[in-house]
C-alpha cells in the first residue's frame, strides 16, 4: 500500500509537469505552427472534449482491465503526445498530438482518481489531497521549467524532451506498483467475482447515479473558478488593476503555491473536522476571494484576493472524488469516470464565460459569476458527508445481496 501510494504520487506528479509544460508555451505553439488567433481555441477545446470522451471510454474499459493497467499505458502515451506537439513542423501535426494528448489524458485522469480514492477507501482516512498536492506541486515545476526554456529561447522540441527523456522512464518504473483496490466483498459460494461486479454495476446502474449529480455541479463550478484564475488572471491585474506586465504573471503562480500549500495541509483538516467542515469552509474562502478580486482598489488587494482562491479551491475537487467513492464504493471506478467529464465541463464554459461578461458588462462584475457558482457547493455539502442516508426521492442506498453458504446473506 505504501509502494502504491507512492507511485501514485509521483504519477500525479508527473502529470503536473506536463500539463503545465503544455498550457504555458501555448504562445509558442501558437508562433511555431501559425494557427491564427481565430483557430486557436479550436485547437485548445479540442483537447478537454476528447478528454471527456476518454473518461467515458474508460469507464467501459475498466470493467475488463483494472485501472493501474490504464494508468500504465496512458501516461507514457501523454507524455510522448506532448513530445509530438514540439516535434511537428506542419499544422496537422500539432493537430494530431494535441487529439492524442487530449484522449490520452482522460483516461490518465479518470484512472488516477480511480486508484487515488480506492487507495483512500483501504487506508481508512483521507489521503486524496496529497495526491493532488503532488500535482500542484508538478504544475510549479512544470511553469518553473517552461519560464527556463523561454528565457533562454529553446525551442518546444528542446524544451520538451528532457522532461519527456527524465519523467518516461520513472513513470514506466512506478507504474509496477500501483495498487488497485480489492474487491468489496468477496464472492459468495458458488459465484465468481465477475458475477459479483456485474452485480454491483447493475445495482448502480438501477439508482441511475443520482446521487452523483450534485457533485457533478460542483466540480464543473469549482473548475470554472480554476479555468478563470488560470486564463484571465494576468489580463485581469494588467488591463483592470493597472500593474506591470511582469507584475500580472504573479497571481498564477502564487494560486499555484496556495494550492499546494492548502493540499498539503488538507488531508489533516479533513481527519480532524470532516470532508464536510472543509469543503464548506474552503467555499467561503474562495467565494471571498473572487469578491476580493471583484473590488479591489489595486494590484496587491487582487493578488490577496488570488491567494484566498488558491486556498479555498484547492480541498474542493478532490474531495469531490472521495464523496464519490465514498456513495459508490461497489462500482468507484466508474462513478469517478463519470465524475471526471465534468472537470473538462467547467474548463470549457469557465474562460469563454467570463471573456464574453467582461466584453459586454465589465471584468470585474465577471469575477462575481464564478463566486456565485463556487457558493453553489454549500448547497451540496451535505454530500461530502460519510454516509449519506438516503437517495435522492426518499429511496434508500442500494445493496447487492448474495447467498452464502446455510442461507446467510452476505
Amino acid at each position: 500500500m505504501r509502494r502504491g501510494r507512492g507511485a501514485l504520487g509521483f504519477s500525479f506528479f508527473v502529470q503536473g509537469v506536463t500539463f503545465a509544460l503544455l498550457v504555458t508555451r501555448i504562445p509558442a505553439i501558437q508562433d511555431r505552427y501559425g494557427i491564427s488567433d481565430g483557430l486557436l481555441p479550436a485547437f485548445l477545446a479540442a483537447v478537454p472534449v476528447l478528454a471527456g470522451v476518454a473518461s467515458v471510454l474508460t469507464e467501459r474499459l475498466v470493467r475488463r482491465v483494472p485501472p493501474s493497467a490504464v494508468l500504465r499505458w496512458s501516461q507514457p502515451v501523454v507524455l510522448l503526445a506532448l513530445l509530438g506537439v514540439g516535434a511537428g513542423s506542419d499544422m496537422w501535426h500539432v493537430a494530431l498530438a494535441l487529439g492524442v494528448f487530449g484522449l490520452a489524458v482522460g483516461a490518465l485522469d479518470a484512472s488516477m482518481n480511480m486508484l487515488g480514492v480506492s487507495l483512500q477507501r483501504t487506508y481508512g482516512r483521507s489521503i486524496m489531497l496529497g495526491f493532488h498536492a503532488a500535482y500542484s506541486l508538478g504544475g510549479i515545476v512544470g511553469a518553473s521549467a517552461a519560464w527556463l526554456a523561454a528565457h533562454e529561447h529553446l525551442g518546444l522540441f528542446a524544451s520538451y524532451a528532457p522532461a519527456v527523456a527524465l519523467l518516461l522512464p520513472l513513470a514506466l518504473l512506478g507504474s509496477r506498483f500501483y495498487a488497485d483496490r480489492a474487491p468489496a466483498t468477496a464472492p459468495a459460494h458458488g459465484k465468481d467475482t465477475k458475477d459479483t461486479k456485474d452485480t454491483n454495476t447493475a445495482a448502480a446502474a438501477h439508482t441511475g447515479f443520482r446521487l452523483l449529480l450534485p457533485l457533478c455541479l460542483v466540480m464543473a463550478c469549482a473548475y470554472i473558478g480554476d479555468s478563470t484564475v488560470s486564463n484571465w488572471s494576468a489580463k485581469y491585474l494588467q488591463d483592470v488593476l493597472g500593474s506591470s506586465e511582469q507584475l500580472a504573471t504573479v497571481p498564477y503562480n502564487i494560486y499555484m503555491i496556495t494550492t499546494l500549500l492548502g493540499r498539503a495541509v488538507g488531508d489533516l483538516g479533513v481527519r480532524r473536522l470532516g470532508a464536510v467542515t472543509v469543503v464548506r469552509g474552503g467555499t467561503l474562502l474562495a467565494a471571498g476571494g473572487f469578491a476580493v478580486v471583484a473590488l479591489a482598489p489595486g494590484a496587491w488587494v487582487g493578488m490577496l484576493g488570488f491567494t484566498l482562491l488558491g486556498l479555498g479551491l484547492c480541498v474542493i475537487v478532490p474531495q469531490t472524488f472521495a464523496a464519490a467513492g465514498r456513495l459508490y464504493p461497489e462500482v468507484s471506478d466508474a462513478a469517478v469516470a463519470r465524475l471526471n467529464i465534468f472537470n473538462y465541463v467547467g474548463f470549457l464554459i469557465g474562460s469563454p464565460l467570463v471573456g464574453a461578461l467582461g466584453d459586454a458588462w465589465s471584468y470585474r462584475g465577471a469575477m462575481l459569476v464564478p463566486m456565485a457558482l463556487v457558493l453553489v457547493t454549500l448547497v451540496h455539502a451535505r454530500s461530502f458527508g460519510p454516509e449519506p442516508a438516503r437517495y435522492g426521492g426518499g429511496h434508500e442506498r442500494p445493496r447487492v445481496v448474495d447467498v452464502g453458504r446455510g442461507g446467510n446473506e452476505v
